[in-house]
């Protein structure tokens, strides 16, 4: 049956939503290799004027269609997968998602960081705006945190420097806070 390799790779995306899976490269070529193979044969039927199958050209060009829509599809859902991770985790991958990452992607990544940071450079007074600081307003300037693993020093915005030790807790400014909070190295204590 046409397109069920296509279909295969959409329904691993669903499968997991909030994880990126590894990249499919023997399904993504398999898809290919169909499409090139339907190609082919409408090829070779519409260069017999004569006896041309007619319908079964229109049915091919209808599963390359639907081959090209769930590859599409496929890449699309990856790539705002990957967009989303920035934007949680900060301009380093973690290295348990990068593996799962085919090369363009992670160049695409790359990329993409560049173009956000030339952004946040530019906007704000001289000094630029990180807009991935505060994804929720806050309601609170400091913020109680445990330390999760030993971080070593870590220099505040203000020039002072804090020694994070695994399981201490600490009462921090919010903003730097919250790149380490992602990384998981500090955890937000509430009441």
């Amino acid at each position: 049956m046409f397109g069920q390799k296509g279909l295969e790779l959409i329904k691993e995306l669903n499968r997991t939503p909030d994880v990126l899976p590894p990249f499919n490269d023997d399904v993504i070529r398999q898809v290919l290799e169909e499409m090139n193979a339907l190609f082919e044969q409408n090829r070779m039927d519409l260069d017999k004027e004569k006896d041309a199958n007619y319908a079964g050209v229109h049915v091919r060009h209808a599963s390359l269609e639907r081959n090209r829509r769930c590859l599409l599809a496929y890449l699309y859902n990856r790539i705002n997968k990957i967009r989303q991770m920035r934007w949680e985790f900060g301009s380093i991958i973690p290295p348990e998602i990068k593996y799962n990452m085919c090369e363009p992607e992670v160049q695409w990544f790359n990329n993409y960081n560049k173009i956000l940071a030339t952004y946040m450079r530019g906007i704000g007074n001289k000094h630029g705006l990180n807009l991935t600081l505060d994804r929720q307003p806050p309601k609170e300037l400091y913020i109680e945190v445990r330390c999760l693993e030993d971080y070593g020093e870590y220099e505040m915005d203000n020039g002072d420097v804090v020694t994070l030790r695994k399981g201490n807790m600490y009462l921090l400014p919010r903003g730097p806070c919250e790149q380490l909070i992602r990384q998981g190295i500090l955890q937000h204590i509430t009441d």
